[in-house]
């Protein structure tokens, strides 16, 4: 039997079917989705003729070149290590991404032009705005948790109803009551304050779980173990608790970051020159939404991967006391 290991895919029976198996897939998709008619068909056109690529037959035509492709470029790429097939696979697939955006008729000098407002302004107020809110919601999730696990009832009802709420109503209207309602009861608040409002109470809310979760995860005989030594409790869950929870509340809370970071884009609604605004404004104004949308995408993508470095880096360092 074949096990699923990188080990087993590099003999050669075993890499032969792993890359008949993703070939199959391959033709599976191709002709369901008629890659006859697409982007592909027109690159196998000059050895194609139309009648060839027309109708069943050129689905089947085309499928069948897509799957000899991959299957191949399968076996040629799972003879590699593990870490040199990593690092393949995503450079083909971001070039297959690339591609698909440069099969439509984009006007990159345009884009040329747009791209340093849209990183100066957009991309500077993104990362202003997601890095007070997610700052702000560490505080609330953290108070949250310890709320709900105080054992007051009074404090544990406060925690519970904050998560319940924020949770279950959707961030855009969290964000029209913050900033429409606000108003009405005497306090005027502008477009970026709004945002980090919403933001930071909505995805404190989230974390608030994850906060609970990781300071439940350590066992109660390390609390014991510090009333044994006589340290105070606050003293304890700062210096004993909080270090080793970090372990398993690091992971989620960065993607809840990049899910922020992303889900920034609605505050664009109150007027927020975000990427997202600038993106909508500066495209429609000429016409060019659809490159500007393009770019914008880009732009989140690479802030994206930046903050998943950033997120391997400090589970690292929260990591490094299981390897003692």
């Amino acid at each position: 039997m074949v096990t699923l290991t990188n080990g087993a895919f590099r003999q050669g029976p075993a890499r032969l079917k792993a890359a008949a198996t993703l070939g199959s897939l391959a033709f599976v998709l191709a002709f369901f989705l008629a890659f006859n008619q697409g982007l592909i068909g027109s690159f196998l056109r000059p050895a194609m003729s139309e009648e060839t690529l027309a109708g069943w037959w050129g689905r089947f035509s085309v499928s069948m070149v897509i799957f000899l492709l991959v299957s191949g470029l399968g076996f040629l790429v799972l003879s590699l290590s593990r870490r040199a097939q990593l690092i393949t696979v995503w450079l083909l697939l971001a070039a297959g991404a690339l591609g698909f955006f440069l099969s439509f008729e984009l006007s990159f000098e345009f884009i040329g032009r747009k791209l340093p407002f849209l990183i100066t302004t957009g991309a500077f107020t993104t990362l202003y705005v997601s890095a007070i809110a997610i700052t702000l919601a560490f505080i609330f999730a953290l108070l949250g948790a310890t709320a709900k696990l105080s054992g007051i009832g009074v404090v544990e009802g406060v925690g519970a109803f904050y998560t319940s709420y924020f949770r279950g109503v959707p961030l855009l209207v969290q964000l029209f009551l913050i900033y429409l309602g606000l108003p009405q009861i005497g306090y005027v608040i502008s477009p970026v304050p709004a945002a980090i409002i919403a933001l930071s109470l909505v995805y404190g809310a989230y974390m608030t779980e994850i906060f609970r979760s990781g300071i439940q995860s350590i066992s109660l005989g390390q609390w014991e173990a510090a009333d044994a030594l006589g340290l105070p409790r606050l003293l304890t869950f700062r210096k004993v608790i909080l270090p080793q929870a970090m372990r398993v509340i690091v992971p989620p809370t960065g993607n809840q970051f990049i899910a922020m970071l992303k889900d920034s884009s609605l505050v664009s609604v109150v007027g927020v020159w975000d990427i997202m605004f600038i993106a909508r404004t500066q495209g429609r104004s000429d016409f060019k939404i659809l490159e500007m949308l393009i770019t914008a995408s880009i732009i989140y993508w690479v802030m994206s991967v930046m903050l998943e470095f950033v997120q391997q880096r400090i589970e690292t360092h929260y990591a490094k006391s299981l390897k003692r």
